[in-house]
């Protein structure tokens, strides 16, 4: 089996971890994705594709592989309309996020009704237990429960109620999480989170995804602090 992989290198890292024995895994660079022939493997995974929806239209031109696409931030849905591509049955979306990429279930949505037998083989050579269907939205599902649960903390914080390392370690006492809200962000990184929170507040109007004012302050920093290291 043959897999293509594209993305930010702990994205394709993770990806590449557990990969059954009989699986060629090839990492393409973001910017040379359009010179390779996708049609010849059997599945591409685009960690990358809701921060760059770009190269959407060189996949709708290379039939044959299933196209796993990273979508927790957009609707694939909207990309094919805004493209003006027809869907077609070989796109699925899954959860790419750092820190939830690579866990026993792959997160992912069927917007298109793909061959679910055929992509539940190719998760399962990725090394996942095997996918875990969602219905296609903003924030899939883990992603968007996990944002709340980080606004919460942070809204807690900025109300001097309690610290940050007392609001972890009692979300993990409490509700017997791996993490508390404030080690999520670090893990995944506080400007998804953020941005994150403002594709969830755009596509559904709902107030509680409406960013604390010091997330934003802190997203603002972590993103200076990023871009200086580039």
């Amino acid at each position: 089996m043959r897999i293509a992989i594209t993305g930010k290198d702990s994205a394709t890292e993770a990806l590449s971890q557990g990969v059954s024995s009989g699986v060629n895994i090839t990492t393409i660079a973001r910017n040379e994705i359009h010179l390779h022939q996708l049609h010849a493997y059997d599945a591409v995974f685009d960690a990358d594709f809701d921060e760059d929806p770009a190269p959407i239209g060189h996949y709708a031109a290379q039939n044959g592989p299933l196209y796993f696409l990273g979508s927790a931030t957009i609707l694939l849905e909207e990309v094919f309309l805004e493209h003006g591509i027809a869907p077609a049955d070989n796109f699925i979306g899954f959860n790419s996020l750092p820190g939830l990429i690579r866990r026993s279930l792959m997160e992912a949505c069927d917007p298109f009704g793909t061959d679910r037998v055929r992509a539940a083989e190719i998760v399962r050579a990725m090394g996942y237990e095997a996918p875990e269907w969602v219905g296609s939205r903003v924030g899939l599902v883990t992603p968007r429960i996990l944002c709340m649960i980080i606004n919460e903390a942070y809204l807690t914080l900025q109300e001097g109620t309690a610290a940050r390392a007392d609001i972890d370690l009692a979300m993990k006492l409490g509700t017997n999480y791996p993490g508390g809200p404030f080690e999520w962000a670090e893990r995944w990184g506080l400007g998804e989170v953020s941005r994150m929170l403002q594709s969830l507040q755009s596509a559904t109007g709902d107030p509680r995804y409406k960013r604390s004012q010091l997330l934003i302050e802190e997203a603002l920093v972590f993103n200076e602090q990023l871009n200086s290291m580039v």
